[in-house]
């Protein structure tokens, strides 16, 4: 029976996951009086927020005549008012009950009822005024991540102020002197609060652009956490085997993909808060230019195409292109282990082995593996729970995932099963878009232009020995 790399992950990552259940309880026990649990349960809604504006897919239209608005993909962007010329945002720090993607559920902290924060937008020159509400039960600051503002509204909690308790609310108000792709972020106890998930992106638009304005703005956050199988809560003292890697706080299958007009000149504003890692960001089917940093612009006789971009922690890139290669391209990190979903690390090499008897040893220990394997053809029966086409990720329907897991790659894609997770979404470049602002399905590639099973003429026509 057929079993390559491919299946073995799948099945051994389910497995692995359902392995180590105990294991993971077992560490998860001293956090259950902090809110963690066991099992999934519906999404509460998030009291006292202020709302966040969901961002629509199409592009927005010129705001004020000078910029074009951003969007944060499975994220929003802040409301704000202007009040004697100041424009006044509020952020609320609070308990968040987040979903990664169906099927995975984290108790974290965010901001406004997301994780991450809604964006923050503004335009160069502007004065903010900007509340911060701690609604929890610990003390806390935010930091301006690259923003020139004076000290003492630097947010470093017993540094330049002092941290904001449970119930307070601060308010912070400076200048902006200066258009970029910024950040903000929890800067007091941050290897806790960041890693639980207290982040945003801070975009500050040009008064009087000196260059095209994007057609689409999309920005993203990316993080890491360490999500034990069958847990809720992120152990933020983690510090190399990240198992959940997000683009604002999704992971694929979870993630929107984005959806452009051919031809549309394209910006995306990357900022990485991972707490340990670097991002290589890579782009199927286009080249683009790194134009800017989080420092400022990068200068034009300094510019050259790039098809990766390196995103290192604690810092932004800015990159645009022009979309003008129809087809479903896959963004993703290309560090190949953060394109999986809760890794079973702890596996042996099993490559060039004889797993063939694989189900019958794994059933010894995990009897419930028995009964998924003989309902539906051993193999490929258990299988089909842990990753398969018809994957459902219900614990009725395969008893050997954890609950609250995720199988360790992908999803269903139009030739199969897409064998990525974690920090993995997709561009689809259209002629037309349907009228949701949506691709309107995946991409029908025109006859001749995709590639499949050789044929027997081609092989002999072009000497091919398989």
């Amino acid at each position: 029976m057929r079993d390559d790399r491919r299946r073995f992950l799948l099945r051994t990552g389910g497995a692995t996951a359902a392995f180590a259940t105990l294991v993971a309880q077992a560490r998860a026990l001293p956090l259950l009086g902090r809110g963690a649990a066991l099992g999934a349960r519906p999404l509460p809604a998030q009291p006292n927020a202020p709302p966040a504006q969901p961002n629509a897919p199409s592009p927005l239209p010129l705001r004020d005549g000078d910029y074009r608005p951003s969007v944060t993909p499975d994220g929003a962007t802040l409301p704000f008012r202007v009040v004697d010329g100041v424009k006044v945002f509020h952020l609320v720090a609070q308990d968040v009950t987040h979903e990664f993607a169906p099927g995975l559920v984290g108790e974290c902290y965010g901001f406004n009822g997301r994780v991450h924060g809604p964006t923050l937008e503004a335009v160069e020159g502007d004065r903010v005024r900007i509340y911060v509400t701690n609604r929890l039960s610990v003390s806390t600051s935010v930091h301006w991540h690259g923003i020139r503002l004076p000290n003492g509204m630097d947010g470093v909690g017993g540094l330049t102020q002092r941290p904001i308790e449970p119930g307070e609310t601060f308010k912070y108000e400076f200048a902006l002197p200066d258009a970029g792709s910024f950040m903000y972020h929890s800067h007091h106890d941050e290897m806790t609060q960041m890693a639980m998930g207290l982040m945003g992106m801070f975009v500050v638009h040009p008064r009087r652009p000196s260059e095209p304005l994007p057609d689409r703005d999309f920005v993203y956050m990316l993080s890491e956490w360490k999500l034990e199988p069958g847990t809720r809560r992120p152990d933020p003292n983690e510090m190399t085997d990240f198992n959940v890697l997000t683009m604002n706080g999704r992971i694929y299958p979870g993630t929107m993909p984005l959806a452009v007009r051919r031809g549309e000149r394209v910006r995306l504003r990357i900022g990485n808060l991972s707490a340990m890692d670097h991002h290589p960001i890579h782009l199927h089917g286009h080249a683009f230019t790194v134009v800017a940093t989080d420092g400022g612009d990068v200068p034009k006789s300094a510019r050259y195409p790039e098809t990766s971009v390196l995103v290192p922690v604690g810092a932004v890139r800015v990159i645009e292109f022009v979309a003008d290669n129809p087809g479903d391209w896959p963004l993703h990190c290309h560090m190949t282990h953060h394109v999986m979903t809760q890794m079973g690390h702890g596996l042996p090499n099993l490559i060039g082995t004889d797993h063939g008897r694989f189900d019958e040893a794994l059933s010894r220990h995990v009897p419930a593996f028995e009964q998924v394997g003989s309902d539906s053809g051993a193999m490929d029966g258990g299988m089909a729970g842990m990753g398969g086409d018809e994957a459902a990720l219900d614990e009725s329907h395969d008893p050997t995932i954890p609950r609250n897991s995720l199988p360790m790659m992908g999803g269903s894609g139009p030739h199969g099963y897409i064998t990525m997770g974690g920090m993995f979404t997709l561009l689809q470049v259209r002629d037309e878009l349907a009228a949701d602002g949506g691709a309107g399905g995946w991409y029908q590639a025109p006859p001749g232009t995709r590639a499949d099973v050789a044929s027997d003429a081609d092989v002999e026509r072009d000497g091919i020995a398989p």
